[in-house]
């Protein structure tokens, strides 16, 4: 998913929750969208209000979550495991969804949170991610 600003990435998921009350055909990129907000019924109030929403920071409440990101991080896994970039993150993927007896949305949420930890880690010490430290940690990753 390419956008250029918070707004123009929060408009996106905004479009994409009309599209699912009008019953509007979607793009496979929209398509995927709709699987995440359908798999995170605690976000559709923040969806339905985007006059509220599209402004909000997030990060003034640090007991809530900021479902624009959490979303986002969704996408980035999914087309992670789609590319199977990086190398080998498919595998993990399979082997802790097999693991968790099909607990594919849990699995997803445990990954994603080393993810946003690397992430975050490369942004704040002004690094590219260390794709083999984040591989290693997928690697630990208990279900």
């Amino acid at each position: 998913m390419f956008v250029e600003t918070r707004h123009d990435a929060r408009e996106f998921f905004f479009q994409v929750r009309r599209k699912m009350h009008d019953g509007t055909a979607m793009e496979p990129l929209e398509q995927l969208v709709s699987e995440i907000i359908n798999h995170h019924p605690e976000y559709h109030a923040v969806l339905d209000d985007p006059a509220r929403a599209l402004n909000h920071d997030f990060g003034d409440d640090p007991s809530a979550a900021n479902p624009f990101l959490h979303m986002g991080l969704h996408i980035a896994l999914v087309e992670q495991l789609q590319t199977d970039r990086p190398a080998g993150v498919r595998a993990v993927y399979q082997r802790l969804v097999a693991a968790s007896d099909g607990a594919a949305h849990e699995v997803e949420h445990r990954m994603m949170a080393i993810l946003a930890e690397e992430l975050h880690g490369a942004a704040y010490e002004g690094r590219t991610p260390d794709i083999q430290r984040y591989l290693q940690r997928l690697e630990t990753v208990s279900v």
